[in-house]
């Protein structure tokens, strides 16, 4: 028994400092005896409350049984066996139904009663999927909008469990069919997240508002779209559901849908006229989630719908998000596309990033993706434009492939880097544990006689004072640049 106590799975919680309790890895429930000291005393199996014998009876079915004890004196069937769990919630919990009808001829004022959780019998037979305990209740008059403490009602419940004959009973007997849970999500938005198209059809038949949105500002049809349900989708649009509807975060079916990968959804939503141009509250079109999630189909469904000028708008292109997750294929796709190459990121993008890094080449640089940089450069990208150079990127990560394509296609081997200015070409100070890669710099146009320059001469350098030192910016080529002299270079 230690051996158990010692090898189990436990949670132990010391009560008064004499009892604690845990359960062994097969399950079994244990207490542990303590004395006043600490020392172990005894261990042995929980002890187990006997179940009432009206619950035991109605456990098994026993319908007889649950009779005899009805009838007894000083029976109370209002009475619990725990917290709220009345004999009416076992009966249905086990769906005996011949039992439930026993209960209720007996003490019908249990029929809509609670559980410690706020649920009704009905809400509990609904949630066991107990059809024919749910038909009993309905028929002896059970309130059809008792909602549990989540608001959740039996409706609710029975769209969660995509039951179309439970739905279709509470429907026929007056279930409200709007009700909100504690998410402000309607049994609409649980049937369409399912794809219970039967059910669908019934709620909206009932009065179902499909354009009720959720506290994210989600509709059933945004539901259907993010989930992936196709047949839930079409219904709701053949009821008049907003296509382009957007949440509470500016996001539409279409953005969703591209985000999630549901290729059947993006393409039944274009074909239906989804808006593709609208930008959710980041900027971004359905395009940009795509190529970012590198959905290479959906990609190729989004180009011909999205406006370049849209792309513009939105300050960052789908070249530089592709490049970033090294989505070559969908880099590839939009360069024969026709898109810009040499888009650049806004200045309010452009400030996410501490190198303030502005194109989809510096991107590919700085991920080391050569095919990417090859690509892009091939496609007339101008290595040039960035503020921190990608040929600088390319040496510090001492990759002679990309140094030799980026000078190869025009970077500029002498610049400078605006904050941080040098005699001599910025590019050296990444280059000079490289030495292969310092001599090819050399012998295809860097400066070599500024390397010597200083117009300090021998004497010692004043302190360098940069908008970045007063920021105490962080990012690694800043770092590098404050321990390096501003003048010569040997």
């Amino acid at each position: 028994m230690l051996s158990d106590w010692l090898l189990c799975s436990c949670y132990c919680g010391r009560i008064d400092g004499t009892v604690s309790h845990f359960m062994t890895g097969a399950g079994k429930s244990m207490v542990v005896y303590y004395r006043a000291d600490g020392s172990l005393v005894h261990i042995a199996p929980e002890p187990v409350e006997k179940e009432e014998p009206l619950f035991t009876a109605i456990c098994v079915g026993d319908a007889s049984r649950v009779q005899e004890l009805t009838m007894r004196l000083g029976t109370n069937l209002m009475l619990p066996s725990k917290p709220g769990w009345l004999a009416i919630h076992q009966a249905v919990w086990y769906g005996q139904e011949a039992c439930l009808r026993v209960l209720l001829s007996a003490q019908p004022g249990m029929i809509n009663k609670r559980t410690e959780c706020g649920e009704s019998a009905l809400l509990v037979a609904v949630s066991k999927d107990q059809l024919q305990c749910v038909q009993v209740l309905l028929e002896n008059g059970s309130d059809t909008d008792i909602p549990n403490y989540d608001k959740e009602t039996p409706l609710y419940k029975a769209c969660e469990r995509s039951s179309a004959a439970m739905v279709a009973a509470l429907l026929n007997h007056g279930a409200a069919v709007n009700t909100v849970c504690i998410w402000r999500c309607t049994a609409l938005h649980e049937a369409a997240c399912r794809n219970s198209a039967e059910i669908c059809e019934m709620l909206l038949k009932a009065g179902a508002k499909h354009n009720l949105p959720n506290m994210y500002g989600i509709t059933p049809l945004f539901t259907a779209a993010q989930s992936g349900q196709l047949a839930a989708l079409r219904l709701l649009l053949k009821h008049g559901a907003d296509i382009n509807s957007q949440a509470a975060d500016g996001a539409t079916p279409l953005y969703e849908a591209a985000k999630n990968g549901h290729e059947e959804i993006v393409e039944f939503l274009l074909s239906q006229k989804a808006d593709a141009n609208k930008p959710g509250k980041t900027g971004l079109l359905p395009l940009h989630v795509a190529a970012q999630r590198g959905n290479y189909i959906i990609v190729s469904m989004l180009i011909s719908a999205t406006s370049k000028t849209r792309v513009h708008r939105a300050g960052i292109s789908p070249l530089h998000l592709a490049a970033e997750r090294n989505r070559d294929d969908i880099l590839e796709a939009l360069l024969e596309a026709g898109f810009d190459v040499n888009a650049q990121l806004s200045e309010e993008r452009m400030r996410l990033y501490q190198d303030h890094r502005s194109t989809a080449l510096y991107f590919s640089v700085f991920n080391n993706n050569i095919d990417a940089v090859r690509m892009l450069l091939a496609a007339g990208s101008d290595p040039n434009l960035d503020a921190f150079r990608p040929l600088m990127v390319a040496a510090s990560q001492s990759c002679i492939q990309t140094v030799t394509l980026l000078v190869e296609h025009g970077a500029d081997i002498n610049a400078s880097i605006p904050t941080h200015l040098t005699t001599f070409p910025a590019v050296y100070m990444f280059s000079m544990k490289y030495l292969p890669i310092f001599k090819y710099l050399l012998d295809h146009g860097g400066h070599a006689i500024s390397c010597f320059n200083c117009v300090y001469g021998n004497r010692p350098h004043p302190p360098i004072k940069t908008m970045h030192q007063r920021r105490r910016t962080t990012n690694t080529h800043d770092r590098l640049l404050r321990l390096l002299p501003r003048g010569r270079l040997f």
